[in-house]
């Protein structure tokens, strides 16, 4: 049985579109949660007086596992589809949506967005597809959910389905490779097996729609990069740098520069999961020794490449943003916290422009911009065409994430 394509997949969607009963219901549908743990939520659900919520149990059951371990930040639940292995990447919050699609560890290859047939898009619906589009997500589902609520209507599907072929096209996805999902998650229709409450449907399921995705390219071709999440000091291996290795290539007696400082070092050994590698290729979490670089010349947020083509530090860097919530407007001038791959630095806006190119005083909650942003500390920054997770950022102000945005060029630091 030769090992299925793995795929992160995001669920995005307004807060009551029922994200949280979907993910449950295909976790349970795909055999990932068996009949009794499923028996037991739905009693304690009906205990709360939450009947029909035992799916959104599931999910709400491992956030709270979650929030009391400190490791992950993301709820990573896994299922298979006859081609596939997804990762679910969970945002159950709005905040925490925003902040774990941007900085989250594995970035999602596609999303499936879920709109309530009974409520329609509402403004969260915009808001979070245009932020996938923004960060470059290009593959999308929709899920038309709770039909159940609307009696499986042919016309109240045709209405949301025009509502939300209008809200795809301005924001500039392509409807015709879109499949719209008419599904009721509580009841299983249309997620795994066809529906016969909705004869008039005639596209895929959810699970067609999934093996109808393409897989990512895993890019080994592309210069090594990779950003540093952690250096530990391991007693008879000395500096152990920790990291995902986001493009390229690691292999061991290969000498790498460390940016922004500009330190040489060769790798004398890679491990990961205990394990010892010869070579580490993108999408592996590794830990590596490094040799020839001291302590004070390595940390978290820096950024590991090889030496003929190292990583580039910024000098000023434009970027295409969405600003999501800013209590008055963005103007020249304004200096907030920049979160970028495992870096973090202030960076000032000297630059604001509409999307047209045109120039624009100030941007306010809801609007898109083309930004120059100076950063006030040497950091690596890469363009987004070139190194995806490198190029996609997040700023955040007074404890709130303020925009999201991609980097489309870099003016290097000589």
């Amino acid at each position: 049985m030769a090992k299925k394509e793995h795929m992160n997949i995001v669920f995005i969607g307004h807060v009551d579109a029922g994200k949280s009963t979907t993910v449950g219901r295909i976790l349970y549908e795909s055999g990932k949660i068996d009949e009794q743990v499923i028996r037991r939520l739905r009693e304690e659900a009906e205990k709360h007086g939450k009947q029909t919520f035992e799916f959104a149990y599931v999910m709400d059951r491992l956030k709270e596992e979650r929030e009391r371990g400190v490791t992950i930040d993301i709820s990573h639940q896994e299922f298979e589809t006859p081609k596939y292995y997804f990762t679910i990447i969970d945002a159950p919050g709005h905040k925490d949506f925003v902040k774990n699609m941007i900085t989250g560890a594995s970035q999602a290859d596609a999303a499936v967005l879920v709109v309530s047939g009974k409520d329609g898009v509402q403004p969260q619906t915009k808001e979070h597809t245009f932020l996938a589009k923004v960060l470059g997500i290009n593959q999308l589902i929709v899920l038309v959910s709770k039909m159940d609520a609307v009696d499986y209507s042919e016309d109240t599907y045709k209405k949301v389905k025009g509502e939300i072929e209008a809200l795809l096209k301005g924001i500039g996805y392509d409807v015709s490779k879109i499949p719209i999902i008419p599904a009721s998650s509580y009841f299983g229709d249309n997620l795994v097996k066809k529906s016969d409450k909705t004869p008039w449907y005639n596209g895929p399921t959810l699970f067609e729609a999934l093996d109808a995705l393409v897989a990512p390219q895993k890019p080994v071709d592309k210069p090594l990069r990779i950003p540093i999440q952690d250096v530990l000091t391991i007693t008879g291996h000395g500096l152990v740098p920790v990291g995902r290795v986001e493009s390229g290539v690691l292999k061991v007696g290969q000498k790498v520069t460390v940016m922004p400082g500009g330190a040489v070092g060769e790798v004398k050994r890679i491990e990961m999961h205990h394990q010892e590698l010869p070579e580490a290729v993108p999408g592996d979490n590794i830990g590596f020794n490094l040799k020839g670089v001291d302590k004070k010349e390595i940390k978290r947020g820096n950024v590991i490449g090889p030496t003929d083509n190292p990583p580039t530090v910024a000098q000023e860097f434009t970027a295409q943003i969405v600003v999501l919530n800013h209590p008055t407007a963005i103007s020249v001038g304004y200096t907030p916290v920049f979160h970028i791959h495992t870096a973090t630095f202030p960076g000032r806006f000297v630059e604001i422009k509409d999307p047209q190119g045109n120039p624009k005083d100030f941007l306010k909650t809801g609007e898109a911009g083309i930004v120059k942003i100076q950063p006030l500390k040497p950091v690596v920054v890469e363009k987004f065409q070139e190194f995806g997770p490198l190029g996609r950022f997040a700023i955040r102000d007074m404890n709130s994430t303020v925009a999201a945005g991609v980097v489309l060029d870099v003016k290097k630091k000589e």
